[in-house]
């Protein structure tokens, strides 16, 4: 199981209403379900990743995050999550917005662009960053932003978010120290003020 996963099963409440957003195969999902008993639900735009979850058994819908929720009312689920996918859309404020609308808890969880080894890859050697939390080459990457912790929690004062919870992770272990620097990938757990 991958730590983030480990982490947002941590955070979810049992028998929690979840909404995946860009749930990728179901792996979080299904884990959600079994070990939480979590009623679970996700939107996914690739047809064949949605075809995995449909396998696994879940509820998923095809769609597009990105041109918004209308089909759910406000506060409808207890979690909803965006995890690994902060990076790879264009309307991110709307995303986070709709998601803050439609659930009373949001876990948001990226790669840290500004992550040491990433910094001294572009500085040193003058090329884009491939490692663990970073692992395409620039011609075939699905990231369109270049987001770090920092940025990340500017943006949720700017936008009066709260940050109810945060998580640093490294390589293999919790990052406590400088996690802008040293942490590859980052959860948050936030809601409205």
């Amino acid at each position: 199981m991958k730590s983030d996963h480990q982490i947002i099963a941590n955070i979810i409440d049992e028998g929690a209403h979840v909404l995946d957003l860009g749930c990728g195969n179901g792996e979080l999902l299904a884990f959600l379900m079994q070990k939480k008993n979590a009623l679970v639900q996700g939107i996914e735009l690739d047809e064949n990743q949605m075809h995995e979850c449909v396998e696994r058994g879940l509820t998923v819908l095809q769609g597009d995050i990105e041109s918004g929720l209308v089909d759910y009312p406000d506060k409808s689920f207890d979690f909803v999550i965006l995890n690994q996918i902060m990076q790879q859309i264009k309307k991110a404020d709307f995303v986070i917005q709709e998601s803050l609308r439609v659930g009373k808890r949001v876990i948001v969880g990226f790669p840290n662009f500004a992550h040491i080894k990433a910094r001294f890859t572009l500085v040193f050697r003058g090329k884009t960053p491939i490692n663990e939390a970073l692992p395409y080459y620039w011609f075939e990457t699905p990231n369109i932003r270049f987001l770090t912790i920092s940025d990340f929690i500017d943006y949720c004062g700017k936008k009066e978010i709260k940050i109810e919870q945060e998580y640093f992770l490294g390589k293999s272990s919790p990052v406590h120290f400088m996690p802008n620097l040293f942490a590859q990938t980052a959860l948050f757990v936030i809601t409205r003020k």
